[in-house]
Formats: structure tokens, sequence, C-alpha cells
């Protein structure tokens, strides 16, 4: 495998490893740690809290390091950090060390995102693509926490979930920094280097930037809303509305096994991970057409898949609302990557990382406050109400989306001509 290659695959690593560490403990609590310390598992998530606004919080700082130090430096910082880190927490006796120690996970896992999305984005052609590839590894770090964590329990206690995946990742953090060693020392001088010739940006680019921006952080505002109402009420979604399809497909499944009484549970389970893991291919499909086609079509294409689909699943069940569900869902993973390209290629390379911090940050806050959103319209309304007001989210995000200009702005726009 040739540098480029590994380059890119210890980013991938990085991006499973962030999703991964984040959710170690939800696991752990649920399996071992409300009996092993008495304490009930709704009390144990309140101390993972701050680890999650750390992840969001952090992310700017992160950025504004890498921007100023240099963004692979930062990468080793990640790898070795949340390594040592999680170590650490596999030796807390109480829930508050617990707590102390998920908050500096949280802190590392920030870095992730800010820096290396701006190393993606400035460092290969194929933007819409990598940026595609990046984000599938991410998703599998969600997918495999349950099950890597389950298994390290079982095979050697939960202490060892910490600790087998935090040496993986100082491991990672070493071979990163000797890929990358030249590269760091390279990347600082070349900072120095743009910051004394840095342009005065024009006019015209300076209007089309803040018009990009704010549609950029509007749209990433409203997607957030989207994607965590889809994927955390999904479960739910599918025991209200799939129970038909379920029991028959539990007897069909037991007749063939001759098996007693079937589990519609476990058959539930398995059509939302299946429809999780079919959905999150739509990222790579969404990849190649932002770089063949541009953000404005792709996204504006992906909000009427999510307009159809959401205005249509009021009332339904079963086979066709499995069906309608795989549309929707379809287009909220499908849109990951979009502000993520936009943001790769309008953003100044000296000041990427620190904007991709600020997305972050409006990312994770407003993913944390719309779990009370689902709650409260769900408590008074049902699914119904809250898929109607999805499909309006996704009308907000077309309009926005359309005023997008057709070419969007570059840094080698910036510099005004000469007069």
């Amino acid at each position: 495998m040739d540098r480029e290659r590994s380059y890119f695959l210890l980013l991938n690593i990085g991006h499973f490893l962030d999703h991964l560490f984040t959710l170690v403990f939800a696991t752990v609590a649920a399996l071992v740690l409300y009996k092993e310390w008495g304490v009930g598992y709704a009390e144990l998530l309140a101390y993972a809290t701050p680890g999650f606004f750390a992840f969001g919080l952090f992310s700017l700082p992160a950025g504004w390091l890498a921007d100023k130090w240099t963004r692979d430096g930062m990468m080793c910082v990640f790898f070795i950090g949340i390594g040592l880190t999680s170590i650490a927490t596999s030796f807390a006796q109480t829930p508050l060390q617990m707590g102390i120690g998920l908050f500096v996970i949280g802190m590392f896992a920030a870095i992730y995102h800010p820096v290396g999305l701006a190393i993606v984005t400035t460092k290969w052609r194929d933007t819409g693509m990598r940026i595609a590839t990046n984000g599938v590894w991410g998703n599998l770090g969600v997918a495999s926490a349950a099950l890597l964590t389950g298994y390290l329990i079982d095979n050697g206690g939960w202490r060892m979930a910490f600790v087998a995946p935090g040496i993986f990742s100082i491991v990672m953090g070493f071979v990163y920094m000797t890929l990358r060693w030249q590269g760091i020392n390279a990347e600082r001088k070349a900072d120095s280097k743009n910051a004394e010739v840095a342009a005065k940006p024009s006019a015209s680019y300076r209007a089309q930037l803040i018009r990009v921006s704010i549609i950029v952080f509007l749209t990433t505002a409203v997607s957030s809303i989207i994607f965590q109402s889809t994927t955390f009420a999904l479960p739910k979604i599918f025991d209200e509305r799939l129970q038909g399809l379920a029991v028959n497909l539990s007897s069909w499944v037991d007749s063939i096994l001759g098996a007693g009484e079937g589990d519609v549970a476990t058959v539930i389970g398995s059509l939302a991970f299946i429809v999780f893991a079919v959905a999150s291919i739509a990222q790579l499909v969404v990849g190649r057409m932002l770089d063949r086609f541009g953000p404005r079509r792709v996204f504006m294409a992906v909000a009427v898949i999510q307009i159809v689909f959401f205005s249509a699943m009021p009332g339904l069940s079963d086979g066709i609302a499995l069906a309608v569900a795989f549309g929707f869902m379809l287009g909220a993973f499908g849109q990951i990557p979009i502000n993520d390209f936009m943001i790769g290629k309008t953003a100044s390379g000296a000041y990427r990382a620190r904007i991709y911090g600020v997305r972050y940050v409006v990312s994770f806050t407003v993913l944390a406050a719309t779990l009370p959103l689902i709650a409260f319209v769900y408590k008074n309304w049902g699914f119904d109400t809250l898929f109607l007001i999805l499909a309006a989210a996704a009308i907000v995000i077309f309009i926005a989306v359309s005023i997008l200009p057709k070419r969007l702005p570059t840094p080698e726009d910036a510099v005004a001509p000469a007069e």
C-alpha cells in the first residue's frame, strides 16, 4: 500500500475510533455498571452528558489549534490522547470518576471532525467521494460500538472495553506520526509562508462567501434535526408501525428453523439495522454525485426525496411503512457529506479546520436539543406530526439550497483583480 492510501486509511480509522470511543460507555452502562455499581441506568447516562457536550464544544478550539499549529500534529494528539484517556477511564471506581473520564474523552474526540475533514478536503481532489467514504467509516464506528464492547465485556470485563481500543488507538497514533512526520514539519513551514503572503479578498468574493456560509450553517442546523430525529426514533417507529410485518416474518423464520414462538423485538431490531446499513450507502452515491454535479443540484434532489417520503409516512404501517422508511433514511444519510463538501470547497485552507469546528459546534448542539423536541412531539401528538415537521424542515432546506450560486466561490476567487 502506498503512502497516500495509508494516509487516507489512517484518517478513516480515526473516524471509526472517534465514534466508537463516544459510545463504549453506553453499552458498558446498559450491561454491567448499573448492577456492579448499584446505580440506575438513567442516572448513569447523566454522567455521560458532559462528554457529549465536550464532543461538540471543543471542536472549535481544536480547529483553531490545527490551523495555527499543524493538522497532522493534532491528529497525532487525537489518536494518542483519546487512547490514553480511555485507558485511564477504565480505572474509574465511581460514577463521578467515570464522568470525568468521559468528559476528557469527549475533548479529544472533538478533535477529529474539524481536523480530519480539513485534511481530507485539502489533500485530495475527489472531495465528495473522499468525504463520503470517510463518513461511512464513522457510521461503522457507531454500528460496531455495541458489538465490540459487548464482546470485550464477555471476554475480558468492562474495563477491557476501554483498554483494548485505547491501546489500538495509541498504536495508530504512533503509526500516523511515523507516516506524517515530514509532512508535519512541511505543513508548519507552508502555513507560515502562506500567512505572510495572504491577500485581501475581493468584495464580490466576500459577498458570495457570506451568502454560502449562511446557507451552510442554516442547512447544517436543520439537517441535524432530521438526522437525529430519524436515527434516534426509528426503532420506536418500527415498534409501533411494523408489528404485523414483524409477527409474520418471525413466524416465517420459526417455521423454517423449527423454533418455537418468535421474537418480534429481534425482528424489529433487525429491520432497523438493515435500514440503517443500506441507507448509509447513500453517502457514497451522493459523494460521487457531488464531484460530478456540484452541491446545489444534489442537495435539492436529496431535499425532495425527504419531502416526498416524510409527507407520505403518516398513517402507514407494515410493508409500505418499511419501504417509505427506506426512502427517508436514504435522504437522511445522503445529506451528511454535502455541507462538509461545501465547506471544503469554499473555505480558505488557512481557516478550514476552525470553520469545520464551528460547523460541528452547530451540528452537535442541535443534535442534543433535538431529543427533547422528539419527546415533546411524540408525547403530545405522536410520530405522524413528527413526520410532517421533518417534511417542513426538508422544505426549508430545499428553499435555502435553491439560492446557492451555481458555482461555489473558492479560495482562488478571493484575490481582487488588479485595477
